[in-house]
């Protein structure tokens, strides 16, 4: 005869144990769900989970409600769409960059704004109008709110919508602004100009990193340092953790060909992940438009010895995500739903508001082995009739930090 066992009557510190040995966001939640002990046993903010799989944020649909605040993010683990309640992402405003969990979000303000979509949490950044470029915001300006100046001393005016949508390419960060007890450093890379500038948590003002300029195509934050990337594959080092930025430089032999360049840490060592495209322009009554589809990424490890670029025909059963996000890589075994050896791409080149422009957007995952792009298998384009604007992007789905919000009501 079978005793009967009463699971809520496990030890607390083995519940404890148990709960430690969890590493996807949906199993701990689905833990503390069981009953009250086992609640009790699991900190609501699971500080040990690993960084998760991306989930793709994606834009509005073509018949959603205009009014509605609810945003779709698809988890690639079981190919579920998740809605949530942004209002600071209405379609006035832009994302230029995801980090750490964090959503980088622009609009016709000097605003720059941080959003952790899963917490609901917000943080400022300093804004468009105090990087060093800037000389002058008068609102009143229709037309010509900001003023800027070049390196060359030339002058020039930019709308509210112009800066929103082509100022600042990406922004990242150091570590995770949910963290209240330590500071952070943002990097933006500028869009026009390829310059880079950084500030610290608090800051009120934007600072060039000046020995950086053309180290633009891509920034992350690796073994300490901000690493960026030049078109060539040259890489600059970024310190910014003294009273003025120390830059030094890998200089590698130039790497000739491709459209984009990223930057991923892998493991302990550093990938460039070179992206091949084919552009057309065309002009349809009066006004251009611009199709594009990447055929092509390939994947070099930087090798101390020289230094070079080192050409890479896998990935040892590990996954990129690239795009407008912080280059990230996770080893697929390890999470479900996810293909190993394989670059998952969003669309990131277009530097203009193209929402309704013809084409759809270009996202896929490609095959490093077989050299083939595949489309994303959960991604719902029966929905949009054109591409929109924003585009989609990948974000890591992140909890931690002070917040009032129950983590378990949002997934």
């Amino acid at each position: 005869m079978s005793i009967p066992v009463d699971w809520s009557d496990l030890p607390p510190e083995l519940l404890e144990m148990i709960a430690k040995k969890l590493n996807i966001h949906k199993d701990y939640v689905r833990f503390r769900a069981v009953c009250l002990a086992w609640r009790n046993a699991a900190p609501k903010i699971p500080r040990h989970l690993p960084c998760q799989l991306p989930w793709l944020m994606l834009p509005r649909r073509t018949n959603q409600d205009p009014q509605s605040n609810h945003r779709s993010f698809i988890s690639l683990s079981d190919d579920k769409i998740h809605l949530l309640n942004l209002p600071e992402d209405s379609d006035s405003h832009r994302r230029c960059g995801s980090s750490h969990g964090w959503l980088v979000i622009l609009e016709e303000t000097p605003s720059i704004s941080i959003l952790n979509p899963l917490t609901q949490s917000k943080h400022q950044l300093p804004p468009l109008s105090s990087f060093p470029n800037v000389t002058k915001f008068d609102p009143c300006e229709i037309g010509r709110e900001y003023t800027l100046k070049t390196s060359d001393g030339d002058v020039y005016t930019c709308n509210s919508k112009e800066m929103r949508d082509s100022f600042i390419k990406k922004v990242i960060f150091s570590s995770s602004p949910s963290n209240e007890d330590l500071d952070y450093y943002a990097v933006a890379i500028l869009n026009q100009t390829g310059d880079l500038a950084y500030c610290k948590k608090g800051d009120q003002c934007w600072k060039f990193i000046d020995d950086a300029n053309s180290f633009c195509e891509d920034v992350i934050f690796h073994k300490g340092y901000f690493s960026a990337v030049s078109k060539y594959g040259t890489i600059a080092v970024c310190d910014v953790n003294g009273s003025s930025p120390v830059v030094s430089f890998i200089e590698t032999p130039r790497q000739i060909g491709g459209d984009m360049q990223y930057l991923v840490p892998w493991k302990d060592e550093l990938l460039l992940v070179t992206r091949y495209m084919e552009v057309e322009f065309n002009m349809d009554q009066n006004k251009l438009d611009i199709l594009y589809k990447t055929t092509e990424f390939r994947v070099y490890k930087l090798v101390s010895n020289g230094p070079k670029w080192e050409s890479m025909s896998e990935l040892d059963g590990w996954a990129l995500f690239v795009g407008e996000n912080c280059s990230i890589s996770f080893r697929a075994y390890e999470y479900p739903g996810c293909k190993g050896n394989c670059i998952y791409f969003t669309d990131d080149y277009s530097e203009w508001n193209y929402n309704g422009a013809n084409g759809s957007h270009d996202l896929g995952i490609y095959d490093l082995e077989n050299g083939c792009v595949e489309p994303l298998p959960c991604y719902p384009e029966k929905f949009y009739n054109g591409r929109r604007w924003p585009p989609p992007i990948w974000i890591t789905p992140r909890v931690g930090g002070s917040t009032s919000v129950d983590y378990e009501k949002n997934v």
